[in-house]
């Protein structure tokens, strides 16, 4: 996959990349590396970030900003729309509701996000 988005293989760009791949949780820098810290001793969270910036440039991942907080990133590239859990703080990916948008003329689209957020099943069901 590397290698197909034009990005020469590292030990930290593999691991990064299968994590990612591993866990669709659409994690946060610090989420990787609390992940992969322990069994990559010289890993740093500088390191991470630029792995995920090369990885983001390519487009084989994308960043989200679903909260003020952090960026996530998201091994899925297609178009669709994310729901942040309000309690658990979860994001999930969700079907991109079908929308027509007329922009003005000399407007060029080159992405959309849609974020919604509110309580998802396993939270509503613990109330």
């Amino acid at each position: 996959m590397l290698e197909r988005h034009g990005i020469r293989p590292s030990v930290q760009r593999t691991e990064v990349l299968k994590y990612l791949i591993g866990h669709r949780t659409h994690p946060t820098v610090d989420d990787i590396y609390v992940a992969l810290s322990p069994k990559m001793l010289t890993l740093s969270r500088t390191t991470i970030y630029n792995v995920l910036k090369t990885l983001e440039e390519s487009g084989a991942v994308r960043s989200i900003v679903i909260d003020e907080k952090n960026v996530r990133y998201d091994i899925c590239v297609e178009d669709h729309a994310h729901f942040k859990c309000r309690r658990c703080g979860k994001v999930f990916d969700l079907e991109m509701p079908q929308m027509e948008m007329k922009l003005p003329k000399g407007f060029e689209m080159e992405n959309t996000d849609v974020y919604y957020y509110g309580i998802c099943p396993e939270c509503a069901l613990k109330q």
